[in-house]
């Protein structure tokens, strides 16, 4: 089999999605040694998101890389001996220790912001500080409330004080608790020779850009932005020495920037077929999914129901090197309920009940329920398959 072309030069619509693929861990054999603790670095970012339907966004990104790891080593492989850290990349991420020196450009925009939403009484930072540094690590509650009353977004004094130190970097999540941050002062979660701020702002940003143009594997500007959730400016000022080379992909329409050691060796392999979290890296981007699978995916969970096309929270499938179809999941008791289906034709049936009876087993489900089918022929060949499995 022939190398991909060399750097600078063109790529096949074909070979950046299988670039991608491989990049975030779906080509090849997965390093099942490295497990869970793997699948986040080698992301560089797994998001958290407070939904959960078959099981949360954080826990569904290595089980699709890994299959049916179990949800309590998930949690124990990001919380424990100070392997990870919660903050904001490109939403609130659970990000690898090693790189928290590449957030102190982040943390130093926190310092030096002249407003915020919420008003911090005077004493609650340095009470706080002091109750953590007595007490540590302590929920929000354990502080003394997160909230003034009931309003989702009415927060305590306690609570607007340890986010703010979180944000500083005095403060770390080290571990969620009942979906609560448990948090503690980064002289202690962080290992010493970590925690400092000492790469100033581009060199953050040259770090951020490289890896999160090694996790992507190839991507556009805006891909590579949106990554780490970084201006575009900001990518601009750093990309030229960043490691990245320029490539143009057909079909794309705009540069792109790849990562060299990726365009080394043609990705091989082939990976599970899986459900996947809309929050997973390889499609939380809706603009680069629809460019490198021809698949346009909305999170439809905070759109009014009535307006929903796929369902609250529809879940691609992939398989293949394609996305095949998506399923709006629920759970009643041990059966898992497809609310509704939707395939990309008759070929697609088979993966997506191959998909859905491998999830339902995952989260303890001995049996698969169909209530909708987008297209109603595809409704018997996709139940036929689900029986055939689940014999």
């Amino acid at each position: 089999m022939t190398t991909l072309p060399p750097p600078a030069t063109e790529l096949s619509a074909d070979e950046a999605r299988r670039l991608a693929l491989r990049a975030q861990g779906f080509l090849g054999a997965p390093d099942r040694r490295a497990g869970v603790r793997g699948v986040l670095r080698h992301l560089g970012a797994v998001q958290l998101d407070t939904i959960s339907v078959l099981a949360r966004s954080h826990e569904l990104v290595p089980y699709a890389r890994l299959g049916a790891v179990g949800r309590r080593t998930v949690d124990d492989a990001y919380w424990t001996d100070t392997h990870a850290f919660e903050y904001w990349s490109h939403a609130a991420c659970i990000l690898p220790i090693e790189e928290w020196p590449h957030f102190a450009f982040r943390r130093r925009a926190f310092r030096n912001r002249p407003h915020w939403n919420h008003h911090l009484p005077d004493g609650d930072y340095d009470r706080v500080v002091k109750q953590l540094r007595t007490e540590g690590p302590l929920t929000a509650t354990d502080l003394g409330g997160a909230k003034k009353t009931s309003e989702w977004w009415d927060w305590s004094g306690t609570k607007v004080a340890v986010e703010r130190a979180l944000m500083y970097g005095e403060v770390v999540c080290v571990e969620r608790r009942g979906w609560k941050r448990v948090y503690d002062l980064a002289e202690r979660a962080v290992p010493a020779a970590l925690r400092h701020d000492d790469l100033d702002d581009t060199e953050c940003l040259r770090r951020l850009v490289r890896l999160a143009g090694q996790s992507l594997g190839v991507g556009t500007r805006a891909d590579i932005a949106d990554y780490h959730r970084l201006k575009a400016e900001q990518v601009d000022a750093v990309i030229a020495d960043s490691g990245l080379v320029p490539v143009t992909v057909q079909g794309w329409g705009r540069p792109a920037w790849a990562d060299p050691a990726a365009l080394e060796t043609p990705p091989r392999g082939r990976h599970r077929t899986t459900l996947l979290s809309p929050f997973d890296s390889l499609i939380w981007e809706r603009a680069r999914t629809e460019r490198i699978f021809g698949f346009t995916h909305r999170l439809e969970a905070y759109v009014p129901k009535q307006k929903r096309v796929h369902g609250y929270f529809a879940m691609p499938v992939l398989a293949g090197g394609r996305l095949v179809g998506r399923v709006d999941p629920a759970r009643e008791g041990r059966t898992l309920v497809a609310k509704q289906v939707t395939l990309d034709g008759p070929k697609a049936a088979p993966a997506v009940a191959q998909a859905l009876v491998e999830a339902a087993s995952w989260v303890d489900c001995t049996d698969v329920r169909v209530e909708r089918v987008g297209t109603p022929e595809l409704r018997e060949p996709l139940t036929r398959e689900l029986a055939r499995l689940l014999a």
